[in-house]
């Protein structure tokens, strides 16, 4: 049987996927950012049933993308916060919002929610810049290289990418 766990790849997609885990953790991480925290709460959101969302939660909490902080005592209840490793994600999750939006996932009615800076109030959108002038970079202008952590998997793909 194969393993499901991309742990000891080589490769920073993989280490993502690995600490995220599944698609009902990445609902639970959107709630999350959207201020949810409470386990009722983030059910209710996400329709998951709660042998799942418990187990999301707990491996959330075990990759430290989530801690658990009790907010009543008799009987006890938790609520979920994002740390500073389960912020990061926000960048994932707002790519797959734009990726979304862009193909009109959720219909002709337009984006079900919208993004914006909340001094101005415009609409914002992840875009790639080049790490030291902050210039815009094109997709077709991408080109990867090979970095410190590349092993022999890493060489080899980088054979195959077009020039």
């Amino acid at each position: 049987m194969k393993s499901k766990s991309f742990e000891g790849m080589a490769c920073s997609i993989a280490g993502v996927l690995e600490a995220i885990g599944d698609r009902w953790a990445v609902l639970i991480l959107r709630d999350l950012s959207l201020g949810l925290s409470r386990y009722e709460d983030l059910r209710r959101s996400t329709g998951v049933t709660n042998a799942t969302l418990s187990d999301r939660l707990k491996h959330l909490e075990d990759s430290e993308l989530v801690n658990r902080r009790q907010y009543q005592t008799n009987p006890e209840r938790y609520e979920y916060v994002l740390t500073s490793k389960g912020r990061d994600t926000i960048l994932v999750l707002q790519a797959l919002v734009q990726v979304g939006d862009k193909w009109a996932v959720s219909g002709d009615a337009g984006p079900p929610l919208k993004f914006v800076d909340r001094k101005t109030g415009h609409p914002v959108k992840l875009a790639m810049v080049d790490n030291e002038t902050g210039q815009r970079v094109r997709t077709q202008d991408l080109q990867p290289q090979e970095g410190p952590g590349a092993d022999e998997l890493i060489r080899w793909r980088l054979t195959h990418f077009r020039k």
